[in-house]
């Protein structure tokens, strides 16, 4: 890995090194040493890369559905001759388990752009309703903000689907998981999309607040936190661009009376820990009937007490670091909380540096029970390995409990049968619900309710995003 490729912007079709003033210094999450720097780039150079993804708009917005599909596809051929390279920059830059960035972290990319793809070859721009011609053209420019905790996952979902759509864009990762946008930069380049099409502004929240309130931006596409998500519209309200937000989460994970509770519990813990907790769709919130605690307890115990925490680069590693200070910080003081507030640890519950990790953001497994849903770390998003167990004493007290949130990406339903799960489904608010055990899939809407935010990413609704709608009257 080229730890030079973050010192520079890709604008305009070319590596540019801009005059930055500032420089942010890349540390290594598992031993906290730097790893190297990138450019806090300014408004000045924001504007630069709009100005390029401005100018080629009117080319690319009309190339025809071949040729977009044509490019999609040479991504994706360098995309997978790269991708060892990937999965070492992700592991490196934001501590996934190697294991689990090969197998998860570089293969949703891979997976999203081969389902863009498929959707983009049926996907019908114009359409006739009655006497009047239905127009789906390019919005124009997108802002695209994205996260470090699944880099390629939320990369690769806005800039396929821009790229399908025909829209030009600037993309501003996230300064913890620089890398990865780079070296996808890097194939984006390989691929001969068009100069100007694809910009990347490397930076911290200082250019994306310059990218969401630029004039020239049509569409601002954030995934981030809650917090974020706010700011975003708010500094975007003024120039009345399309804002679409994929934001935070604290899903309920409901096991029915009747269910297996090993298969349920097993399932819950795994999905829970996946990625350190570093997920916005984890379920984080056990709901059990009062009747199976016990027994849901014992398992939750037996399950967390098999996930290895340790060195990313150690292939039987199930849980890395955390990804940085503040982040580490952030979830021990919510440890603390929890036991502050009167839950009980079950396991875990070390509100401070792991033995034997002297160096690295390294959190043990935690998981609470007694939890009352008036507890902090029941309402707030932790965003780490933490889950909570509460008791329900009714079906309707559990659809309740589910709902009882400010947040709605994703639920999790566990029943004797799937059919019994279905009948809840309409009852939780929440823009999927998971029952007994079915994951999400790439061709299908990813999004939530509340402040989980707005719009949908993946398949048709996913495109949908970055098009406009135009009636022609005949």
């Amino acid at each position: 890995m080229d730890i030079g490729l973050t010192e520079s912007n890709y604008i305009d079709g070319r590596w540019v090194s801009n005059n930055i003033e500032q420089w942010f210094t890349i540390v290594s999450p598992s031993d906290e040493r730097p790893l190297g720097r990138l450019p806090l780039s300014n408004a000045e150079v924001v504007d630069q890369a709009v100005a390029a993804a401005k100018r080629a708009f009117p080319s690319f917005s009309q190339t025809d559905k071949a040729t977009r599909l044509a490019l999609l596809e040479k991504i994706l051929t360098i995309y997978t001759r790269r991708y060892e390279e990937m999965a070492q920059a992700i592991s490196c830059e934001m501590g996934a388990p190697i294991s689990m960035s090969r197998n998860a972290q570089v293969a949703v990319g891979s997976g999203l752009l081969k389902s863009i793809s498929a959707t983009l070859a049926s996907f019908d721009f114009v359409s006739q309703r009655d006497s009047a011609e239905i127009r789906k053209e390019p919005i124009g420019v997108a802002g695209l903000i994205t996260p470090w905790n699944w880099p390629m996952n939320q990369i690769v979902a806005k800039v396929g689907a821009a790229i399908a759509a025909g829209c030009c864009m600037v993309l501003k990762p996230s300064e913890y998981a620089p890398y990865s946008a780079a070296l996808f930069a890097e194939i984006l380049d390989e691929a001969g999309v068009p100069a100007g099409v694809f910009n990347l502004v490397q930076g911290n929240y200082i250019a994306g607040a310059a990218l969401t309130r630029h004039p020239d931006v049509d569409l601002i596409s954030i995934t981030g936190s809650t917090r974020a998500g706010v700011e975003v519209a708010t500094a975007a309200a003024p120039t009345i661009k399309r804002v679409t937000q994929e934001l935070g989460g604290k899903s309920p994970y409901v096991i029915l009376p009747g269910s297996d509770i090993v298969s349920a519990v097993s399932h819950c813990v795994e999905r829970c820990f996946y990625n350190s907790g570093q997920s916005c769709n984890a379920p984080t919130r056990l709901l059990v009937h009062s009747d199976d605690y016990d027994q849901v307890v014992t398992t939750a115990k037996a399950v967390a007490d098999k996930m290895k925490v340790g060195d990313p680069a150690d292939e039987s590693t199930i849980l890395g670091p955390l990804v940085n200070e503040q982040q580490f910080e952030r979830v021990c003081h919510y440890i603390a909380r929890g036991k502050e507030e009167g839950a009980s640890v079950i396991v875990g519950g070390h509100p401070s540096r792991l033995a034997g990790f002297a160096k690295g953001y390294y959190v043990a497994p935690t998981i609470f029970g007694d939890v009352e849903s008036t507890m902090s770390i029941a309402r707030e998003e932790i965003f780490g390995p933490v889950l909570c167990i509460l008791r329900y004493d009714t079906v309707a007290d559990a659809v309740a409990m589910a709902n009882d949130t400010e947040f709605g990406l994703s639920a999790y339903l566990f029943a004797k049968t799937s059919a019994e799960a279905k009948e809840l489904a309409p009852s939780i608010r929440a823009g999927m619900v998971h029952i007994n055990g079915a994951a999400a899939a790439l061709d299908l809407p990813f999004g939530g309710f509340k402040k989980s935010g707005n719009g949908r990413e993946r398949g048709i609704w996913g495109i949908e995003e970055y098009l406009e709608v135009k009636a022609v009257f005949y």
